[in-house]
């Protein structure tokens, strides 16, 4: 296809006709699609239905009375044993550095920032003391980790995203600032981009000199498992790498089972140094008595092991893949060529990375809304909802069908190609 900024405003003003027509027809057809957020599918959650079906007493009885405490009742601040080992062989740490909560790691990430403010990463230091506290942002990113700093006050710094991790040029400088004190991280398939930290960068954050003592990484690797296709892309164990450098207390991992069972009825977990799960587990236990250890031990019966959980997850992914593959396939269809946009196609995760035209995401994002499809609000991929170049646009395929998804995408690429044609009218004048 021609590269439509090589078109005559003439040729402009005849295509943005025929988009517009385009568009007109599928706006007439009064579509109510979501694509905002990265949603399991219902036939996804069905997945998981035989935790309810396939336990029985028998099951519960050998789980709860062969060990010293009863399941049933309180203690366990860490978790039950045996979905500890099952997250250990997931995250590559052993158990006595896991700590297993409730369902949701976002609400883990929220609690340990807040541990940070008020009683310090180290226990002794807190944040709020400080004149000024930054955490590091790799952008496009996700959108709940800014609010968590949004709501505390913390002074967002953009750090670009390369297709390789953050750039770690940026990170180096920047964290000769003793008033940065953190950096969100998601290192597997992040969101939205979908790309997989390399080596060499798991290195070099493994190896930063920071001058805040008590600098912490969120690393959130809430997709270590979720594959899209048979080659899951390798991510260096950070907690293996960050031994050599002695910055074992540096990284406190997070994950859960939100996207493999259910996401309001999961389990979640911390990985941490033994320094660093000493002080979670010094405030946790004026916190809680217990998480639901029945809830646990479901998932552990549900599953068995690492491998049954792994086995599960390739039925999500036979369902996911045909969904990604349908977004791509129209982005190729219609979008090759005609210089107006870039897109990422991830290994895995729940995500696809559009960049538009400069200055055209906020445009395509409301002529998608006024046709019926919802994208994630434009400008959330970056701290503050401010993406400076206006191009960044989140693509979520997992909750639509894949009838759906293609609807979605075609009119999403017209969307695009008639903001772009917009923009560059305006320019030949």
């Amino acid at each position: 296809m021609k590269n439509l900024k090589d078109y005559s405003k003439q040729e402009l003003i005849e295509l943005k006709k025929e988009l517009q027509k385009e568009y007109d027809a599928f706006k007439a057809k009064g579509l109510k699609l979501d694509m905002s957020r990265g949603k399991p599918a219902t036939d996804q959650l069905d997945l998981s239905n035989g935790m309810f079906s396939s336990v029985n007493k028998a099951d519960y009885d050998n789980h709860i009375f062969n060990h010293p405490i009863d399941y049933r009742n309180y203690g366990a601040l860490t978790g039950i044993e045996e979905l500890r080992d099952i997250f250990a062989e997931m995250l590559e740490v052993p158990a006595e550095n896991i700590i297993v909560c409730g369902n949701s790691s976002l609400n883990l990430m929220f609690d340990y920032v807040t541990q940070c403010m008020i009683s310090g990463s180290d226990g002794m230091h807190p944040w709020i003391n400080e004149k000024e506290v930054k955490f590091l942002c790799p952008s496009p990113g996700y959108d709940r980790h800014f609010a968590i700093a949004q709501y505390y006050g913390i002074k967002m710094v953009t750090i670009p995203m390369t297709g390789k991790g953050p750039d770690m040029d940026a990170v180096e400088e920047a964290v000769k600032d003793p008033a940065v004190k953190g950096m969100f991280c998601v290192p597997k398939y992040s969101n939205p981009t979908g790309e997989t930290y390399s080596a060499e960068t798991v290195e070099r954050i493994a190896a930063l000199k920071t001058s805040a003592k008590d600098f912490r990484i969120i690393w959130d690797n809430a997709y270590v498992i979720h594959d899209l296709k048979n080659e899951s892309d390798f991510l260096p164990n950070i907690f293996e790498v960050l031994k050599k450098y002695g910055n074992e207390d540096m990284v406190v991992e997070f994950t859960s089972t939100s996207k493999i069972t259910f996401p309001g009825s999961g389990v979640s977990c911390i990985a941490a140094s033994a320094r660093n799960i000493a002080i979670i587990k010094s405030r946790l236990q004026f916190q809680t008595i217990g998480h639901d250890k029945l809830n646990m031990l479901r998932h552990v019966i549900f599953f068995r092991d690492f491998e049954g959980m792994r086995a599960h997850m390739e039925k999500h992914k036979a369902i996911l893949a045909p969904k990604f593959m349908a977004v791509l396939d129209e982005f190729h269809s219609s979008l090759d060529g005609l210089g107006i946009a870039e897109w990422t196609e991830p290994n895995g995760g729940y995500f696809i990375s559009l960049n538009v035209l400069p200055g055209t995401a906020r445009r395509v994002g409301n002529l998608a809304k006024e046709a019926g499809v919802t994208l994630t609000t434009v400008g959330a991929t970056y701290p503050y909802g401010i993406d400076p170049k206006d191009e960044n646009i989140r693509i979520a395929p997992s909750f639509p069908t894949v009838e759906e998804l293609k609807k979605a995408t075609k009119l999403l690429c017209i969307c695009v190609k008639l903001a772009a044609v917009e923009t560059l009218e305006k320019e030949k004048d």
